[in-house]
């Protein structure tokens, strides 16, 4: 069995095609002016296929890659590095020019750490245009389970969905554009498993996009299990409707992430009960300057338009670490998951958090919106006090905090005496409980949130919360989980937010469980010595189909 991140659910079986990048091993002569019409020729094929696309997610994919393509500061570097009417290997002047671009990604890690394969991807096509080599392709012309070691978006994107079971791919993460495309397109696809590439062509394999894995040769009853299992699961998900409950009837609010408005729109589609988590860091990172207040109320405006009457918990710039923003934090730090950011930017940038709040009470006047607006990386109560003392100045009387730090957890009921809520960001949270950095593969065995100690975390605080009568949510990764959802139901969260596509099927599955299997599994979970022991526990109290 091969063991990868399940991207895309699904259970398929099916015979093995590997697709094979061309790749070129010798010296690629060319001069200037071949490289730019080359490079040229990149950018039009990427904006030919984003406008033959039909897949909105695949069209802005193609065009943000034309964009780079055509990005002048890496004309420049060429024009600069190769002689005109001089050919010579342009190769090693070509790494150079898009090397710059990756070294920048590769040290914010996280999401833009994935964008590499975007630059990687235009530098293959030119070199192989500069070389007269063409795509692999993907012509398939019967059931087929697509395997590589990665694919482009443009050739996830055409593949034909009539052939293509599954796709399975040895690199990538679970963020990549291959997996925001293959879940977008709704086929079975599991990225980073290792080892896949060995299968022979024609293997018949079994692709659990759910749990991740691939199993050659499936004995038959392996295939009918996980086959019925997934139908279950799926007519589950489409059966319940309407706000979050438990089978006991009570309530668990489910929300939906968001960094834009087309999010929000997409979660208002699935019925979530709101927005949980607004990422309002997306619209500075697309920025080469502070967007304006009358930039930021515009947008904001238009969120609390598509959820009119409902919930948005809108958080506040989380910049730095992961995402940090140029013009904010221009410092560097050693150790940036430690260092400025999020609310600890007003030590530094105090003026943008305030232009920030402006512009979120100028955007709700007037709106029909259940406003509740968070700070990230609270530690203390007097930072918690601080920021709910300019949220109300201004109008608005829900402040609360990300509860992300072990500091903000153990000592939650002075944190959360300050403010109206809190809510768990899981990511960070595990991270730092944990001392590992979640966005090294090496460690992801110590970033998950099963982990006991993450867990214990999460229970303390959320037993400080309700004996001070103060609401706690979810809006990490981990909410997404169906399982793990409902023991942090049973911790104490009341609300969940997550992607809007997990949101039927943890809907569905917190429909098939009482609040008393959760705390039961919950407890178990506690218990356990490790993050594997502590899922398995709560499968077997959750899990009763």
């Amino acid at each position: 069995m091969y063991k990868g991140i399940g991207v895309s659910p699904g259970v398929v079986v099916g015979p093995v095609r590997r697709i094979v990048a061309a790749k070129v091993t010798g010296p690629v002569p060319a001069d200037i002016d071949q490289v730019l019409k080359a490079l040229d020729a990149v950018a039009a094929d990427l904006e030919h296929s984003a406008e033959t696309i039909e897949l909105e997610v695949a069209k802005e994919v193609l065009g943000a890659q034309a964009m780079m393509a055509r990005d002048p500061s890496v004309i420049e570097v060429l024009e600069g590095a190769i002689t005109e009417g001089v050919a010579f290997d342009v190769r090693p002047i070509v790494d150079a020019a898009f090397g710059g671009f990756k070294e920048q990604l590769l040290a914010l890690g996280g999401y833009f750490a994935e964008r590499v394969s975007d630059i990687d991807e235009i530098q293959t096509r030119l070199i192989n245009k500069l070389a007269g080599i063409e795509s692999a392709g993907l012509t398939l012309t019967s059931p087929t389970i697509v395997v590589a070691e990665d694919l482009t978006p443009a050739d996830t994107a055409a593949l034909n969905l009539k052939f293509a079971l599954a796709l399975v791919c040895s690199h990538g993460g679970a963020t990549s554009h291959t997996a925001i495309v293959a879940r977008g397109l709704g086929i079975p696809a599991i990225v980073g498993c290792a080892g896949v590439m060995d299968l022979a062509d024609g293997t018949e394999v079994l692709v659990d996009g759910r749990g991740g894995e691939v199993i050659a040769n499936p004995a038959a009853d392996e295939v009918t299990s996980r086959s019925e299992k997934e139908a279950k699961l799926k007519a589950r998900a489409e059966s319940v409707t309407g706000p979050g409950r438990l089978s006991d009837g009570t309530p668990v609010q489910l929300l939906g992430n968001a960094g834009t408005v087309d999010d929000a729109r997409a979660a208002a589609k699935v019925g979530a009960e709101g927005i949980g988590l607004f990422r309002t860091e997306l619209l500075f990172l697309d920025s080469q300057v502070e967007p304006t207040v009358d930039e930021q109320v515009k947008l904001y405006s238009e969120v609390f338009d598509v959820m009119a009457g409902k919930k948005v918990v809108i958080r506040t710039l989380d910049a730095g670490s992961d995402k940090p923003v140029p013009y904010i934090n221009a410092i560097h730090e050693e150790n940036p998951a430690l260092g400025v950011r999020g609310w600890r930017l007003t030590r530094t940038s105090d003026g943008v958090l305030n232009r920030q709040l402006e512009a979120l009470a100028k955007a709700a006047a007037g709106k029909d919106v259940k406003l509740w607006v968070m700070a990230p990386m609270i530690n203390t109560p007097d930072e918690a006090k601080d920021f709910a003392t300019r949220v109300k100045a201004l109008g608005m009387q829900v402040p609360g905090v990300m509860i992300e730090t072990p500091a903000a957890a153990l000592h939650a009921d002075h944190v959360l005496a300050e403010v109206e809520f809190g809510s768990f960001g899981t990511n960070d949270l595990t991270q730092y409980v944990m001392a590992s950095d979640r966005m090294d593969s090496r460690l992801s065995d110590m970033t998950t949130a099963w982990h006991p100690a993450v867990l214990r975390a999460i229970s303390i605080a959320s037993l400080s919360a309700a004996k001070i009568s103060k609401p706690v949510g979810v809006c990490g990764e981990a909410a997404a989980n169906s399982l793990l959802a409902a023991v942090l139901v049973g911790l104490g969260v009341s609300s969940l937010s997550m992607a809007p596509s997990a949101l039927a099927e943890v809907r569905g599955f917190l429909a098939s469980v009482s609040l008393d299997e959760c705390k039961a599994a919950a407890t178990a979970a506690l218990a356990a010595r490790s993050a594997e022991d502590a899922e398995n526990s709560a499968r077997k109290i959750l899990e009763k189909n």
